[in-house]
């Protein structure tokens, strides 16, 4: 493989590597709104680095008190990562918060 075709190779990956989100808020309202982020796992959800930056997210939306009112599994994505051996097919797991700001 060249040097060039091999910075091109590196390049892509790094650029579908952080194609990657976090935490993300979807859905707002005057009164809260819906954050998701992506989860592995079976208890993924409770342990994804990215719970947190979602809960800080909520924090600062309702500027410190807020209530979670209901929150579950919400709709993934499939995406594709080009590699230097080929396209692979990635399933992201998102977990949702709806929250309501405390007034």
């Amino acid at each position: 493989m060249k040097r060039w075709s091999r910075a091109a190779a590196l390049a892509l990956l790094l650029v579908g590597a952080g194609c990657s989100e976090g935490a993300k808020l979807i859905q707002e309202s005057d009164s809260g709104g819906v954050v998701t982020y992506p989860f592995k796992g079976e208890n993924g959800y409770l342990f994804s680095r990215f719970r947190t930056e979602a809960l800080e997210m909520i924090e600062k939306r309702c500027k410190g008190a807020y209530r979670i009112v209901r929150e579950g599994e919400a709709i993934g994505r499939s995406r594709v990562v080009d590699t230097p051996g080929g396209s692979e097919v990635i399933g992201e797991r998102r977990w949702g918060l709806q929250f309501r700001c405390k007034q």
